[in-house]
């Protein structure tokens, strides 16, 4: 996938400001597997696996903001940040740095 529709990424520092400041109006998908999120994951994010994106795209309610978020940051994530853009997800940004990020940002 090209990175033509995708906005920079968010830092966590944004995030966190975001989930203070409009709450209910963000949503977090961390696109790990399972094993991965259950080990570690922001606590408002919802697990949809990449693989499964596509057939579980229903559950995503659109919102102000979508946040994609992966270990790291810029893999999984951003290619389901392009993904969810080109469904007609707009305002749809991945996560720098991922969830190790916003653990390392306190």
């Amino acid at each position: 996938m090209q990175e033509q529709f995708l906005q920079p990424c968010l830092a966590a520092t944004e995030l966190k400001s975001l989930l203070h400041s409009k709450p209910g109006n963000v949503i977090i998908i961390d696109v790990r597997n399972p094993d991965e999120f259950a080990a570690q994951h922001i606590p408002e994010a919802i697990n949809i696996p990449l693989v499964e994106l596509n057939t579980r795209i229903q559950e995503i309610t659109p919102k102000e903001k979508i946040i994609t978020v992966c270990a790291k940051g810029g893999g999984r994530s951003a290619e389901a940040a392009i993904f969810l853009d080109m469904k007609g997800y707009k305002g749809t940004t991945y996560l720098c740095g991922g969830t190790s990020g916003w653990y390392e940002d306190k």
